[in-house]
């Protein structure tokens, strides 16, 4: 196995600490690269032609320690999980995902990125007591639903009732306090780990249980969907005077509407952000906008469609991703079956793309057709992998992640309806 070579000189070995990923080349005469530090710039083999190695990308270890975020380095644009990226861009990889060095992918090799199991600590089980009245958001006087945590004070709410006060709070304050306590609010999330201990206090005792319409109201008004900042870019809490060079330097707008106006806005001390699921830059959270912010089959938020719209140009000091991260079903194209297809089943999946060879037809012929039936509603959506799977339609914005699991579910019903006979005639040709 290689190790990929670090973009940090101070370091004497090609990286320090275990190694956590690793590139798997289609061609097995080629070695693997494998990924020791959280930044990695990596230089190999792209060809199969040509045995020499060229510096092409660059892949960063992400906080939620599952995926990175890859960075094309080379002068050609690069196929990451079909989806284009070109010079300079970024995309989010996970393991399985398919990383092509070139747009066609003729006489290049392939790689999938894989990442390392991890030493599993030896399982201990804990047993806590807890009292209802300690899980109970204080605006409702309820146990939580939905639960929200904000900080600095990490009181927790439900999902609805938080974002009522927060809507009103922007209506009346300059700044979001919290309704316990009132200390000033900079950030909100939902708390998957509470919403787990919320299911167990509801199914221990019954009788703490909402009613199916009060829960049908706060579902509707939650508006915490992704981490919301709620103080970036205040300047007021500076603790000295910079210069001009300083302030231009220091990273602080962490938005860029936030120190200038585009397309008629310009965030204000109280804005409201969100934090892009892909790159980690920030963008004010604005409602009733003609583009999303928000992939409707994860609820993450991503920033490439509203910078684009926006108008606003890549830049040194804010992250901003490309428009491919986040746009609409019907404006995609595929030309390979993604690798999880079938639950990762690489037989199952040749045998898909031999039934729609023969059938002359092209991946994207099949796709688009069966995104119609959807659209028609001709689709029993039960087992669609995606939130919100009832309001999915062809110009729902979707991630390449939840576009990769669409892609996926029309393939089964694609492959549950063809012909018997058709369906086996094309079995026996591809096991002959």
């Amino acid at each position: 196995m290689e190790r990929g070579e670090s973009s940090d000189s101070s370091l004497s070995k090609p990286f320090a600490g275990d190694v956590w990923a690793k590139l798997v080349p289609s061609d097995s005469r080629y070695a693997d690269i494998a990924l020791g530090l959280n930044e990695t710039v990596i230089c190999s083999e792209i060809s199969i032609s040509s045995p020499g190695k060229t510096e092409w990308c660059k892949i960063s270890r992400n906080m939620d320690l599952v995926s990175a975020t890859f960075q094309n380095r080379s002068e050609t644009a690069i196929l990451v999980d079909n989806m284009v990226v070109q010079d300079g861009d970024t995309a989010v990889i996970h393991c399985g995902s398919e990383i092509i060095p070139g747009s066609d992918g003729k006489g290049l090799l392939s790689y999938r990125f894989k990442l390392m199991p991890s030493e599993e600590p030896c399982e201990k089980k804990l047993k806590i007591s807890l009292d209802a009245e300690h899980a109970k958001c204080c605006i409702c006087l309820n146990i939580w639903h939905d639960v929200v945590t904000v900080a600095p004070c990490l009181h927790n709410f439900c999902n609805g009732c938080f974002s009522e006060w927060l809507k009103r709070s922007q209506e009346k304050r300059s700044s979001v306090i919290c309704p316990q306590c009132r200390a000033v609010v900079q950030f909100v999330a939902r708390n998957h780990f509470l919403h787990g201990i919320e299911e167990d206090l509801l199914q221990a005792d019954q009788s703490l249980k909402r009613s199916a319409d009060e829960i049908t109201a706060l579902d509707s008004y939650a508006s915490v969907k992704s981490p919301l900042v709620i103080t970036c870019g205040n300047k007021s809490r500076r603790k000295r005077t910079m210069s001009p060079l300083d302030e231009e330097n220091s990273g602080e707008l962490a938005c860029p509407q936030c120190g200038a106006g585009f397309a008629g806005y310009q965030c204000n001390q109280s804005t409201v952000h969100l934090q892009c699921h892909a790159c980690g830059g920030m963008m004010p959270s604005r409602m009733n906008l003609a583009v999303p912010q928000h992939c409707l089959g994860c609820d993450k938020a991503f920033c490439g469609a509203y910078w684009h719209a926006q108008g606003v140009p890549r830049s040194d000091f804010h992250p901003i991703c490309s428009p491919e991260t986040l746009k609409p079903i019907a404006e995609r194209t595929i030309t390979r079956i993604p690798f999880w297809v079938h639950e990762k089943n690489r037989h199952e999946q040749d045998i898909t793309e031999n039934c729609i060879r023969r059938m002359g037809r092209s991946l994207q012929d099949v796709i688009t057709e069966w995104t119609t039936k959807l659209n028609n509603r001709e689709i029993d959506r039960s087992r669609m992998p995606l939130n919100h799977a009832e309001m999915i339609t062809s110009q729902t914005h979707t991630c390449n992640d939840c576009y990769g699991k669409l892609v996926s579910f029309l393939l089964y019903w694609f492959r549950v309806t063809l012909p018997k006979n058709v369906s086996f005639f094309y079995l026996l040709h591809y096991v002959l």
